[in-house]
């Protein structure tokens, strides 16, 4: 990595300049209905940096490194090759920039059973959909059932993943299982929070047809081969921002040698490349053709959940016939300026950009 002298003390000597902006949603998801990213522009093009708001520093430092990575701002980087993106290669030689596209799922968000319909259309044709189940834990499990029968009613050959993002107890994650069992589920992610109790809870799933899958303990655990070592899952969930960046996500991928699909942080057009880009590359083995098909679908079609993206629509990364290209995106500049935060908010990424670096720097400077 860099010289401790290459590696600047503020932020502001690497990324002089950014735009943060607040995107309007169709509908309320992770509870929000505007989501907030600042963009930032480097030699190799435009990225994005978004932890949600809640995120403290030393985590949101992650998705910092991402963004600087893939704007090829990221000191020592060109030199260590954790940004040539293009080199990457699946497990048949195929580099990222020879994929065109690459499939997606769509996102059913937890919404009244009236709307899944509408809802699922913003999408087109797709193969997969994933639907967010325990929006208020097992509480939500009525209306889940509901909402998943009314998928199934219209769509009965669709494959259908499940994601809880960790919002039932062991005991709760057992019952859940039992109920969407009938719905032919692919996987079913991160029905509890720790690891340990993903790998008890696939001990006890005792012949039910429930394959798990792996995010969050990916994404936020110390160390994530635990999820391999302790079978807690068959799939794992990758997501760029989270991870630190494509060569991050890459390396947990083969560390894990578990089936990967790459997901999205709920980002714009811009954070949707770069994972456009890692999962161009997704290797193809036994196991992952088995759970998830020869072309598995990333979780990369949110820019549907949007009412207003940083390009036009016919420019954006939202799915059409089930897909997205793998290109990278430059922002419209009159969308930058509507759709900029007020200088409140501003001013509260600025600092949170700072904040994040004191965090980051630390750990480039330690592998100098």
């Amino acid at each position: 990595m860099a010289d401790t002298e290459q590696i600047p003390e503020s932020i502001a000597e690497l990324v002089p300049n950014f735009q943060v902006l607040k995107l309007p949603m169709i509908t309320r998801f992770r509870g929000i209905t505007e989501r907030e990213i600042m963009l930032v522009e480097g030699p190799d093009g435009w990225a994005e940096f978004s932890p949600f708001t809640e995120y403290d520093a030393a985590e949101s430092s992650r998705w910092l490194r991402a963004a600087l990575d893939f704007a090829g701002l990221l000191p020592g980087a060109a030199e260590a090759g954790s940004s040539a993106v293009g080199h990457l290669a699946d497990t048949s030689g195929r580099s990222a920039a020879a994929v065109r596209s690459v499939a997606v799922n769509a996102t059913l968000p937890a919404c009244a059973t009236s709307e899944v319909e509408s809802i699922l259309a913003r999408y087109g044709p797709v193969g997969t959909v994933k639907a967010k189940v325990a929006e208020h834990g097992i509480d939500s499990l009525p209306g889940d059932l509901e909402r998943l029968r009314e998928f199934r009613r219209l769509f009965p050959s669709t494959t259908l993943r499940l994601d809880a993002n960790a919002g039932y107890t062991l005991p709760e994650a057992l019952r859940a299982c039992a109920e969407f069992a009938e719905f032919d589920l692919q996987y079913f992610e991160q029905p509890v929070a720790a690891v340990e109790d993903m790998a008890r809870l696939r001990e006890k799933l005792d012949g039910l047809p429930v394959v798990l899958a792996a995010d969050e303990s990916i994404r936020k655990a110390e160390d994530p081969l635990r999820v391999a070592e302790l079978g807690a899952a068959e799939v794992v969930i990758v997501k760029v921002q989270p991870l630190g960046g494509i060569a991050a996500a890459r390396s947990i991928i083969e560390a894990c040698g578990l089936p990967a699909v790459v997901s999205s942080a709920l980002e714009s057009s811009v954070g949707l490349a770069a994972g456009a880009q890692l999962a161009a590359t997704l290797p193809r083995t036994p196991a992952s053709r088995e759970i998830l098909g020869e072309h598995p679908a990333c979780g990369l079609g949110t820019g549907r959940l949007f009412a207003e993206d940083v390009v036009s629509a016919d420019l954006s990364l939202s799915p059409v016939d089930g897909q997205i290209p793998v290109t990278r995106i430059v922002p419209d500049p009159q969308r930058l300026e509507r759709l900029a935060v007020d200088p409140g908010r501003f001013d509260w990424w600025a600092t949170r950009l700072e904040e994040c670096w004191s965090a980051l720097r630390p750990t480039l400077n330690s592998r100098s």
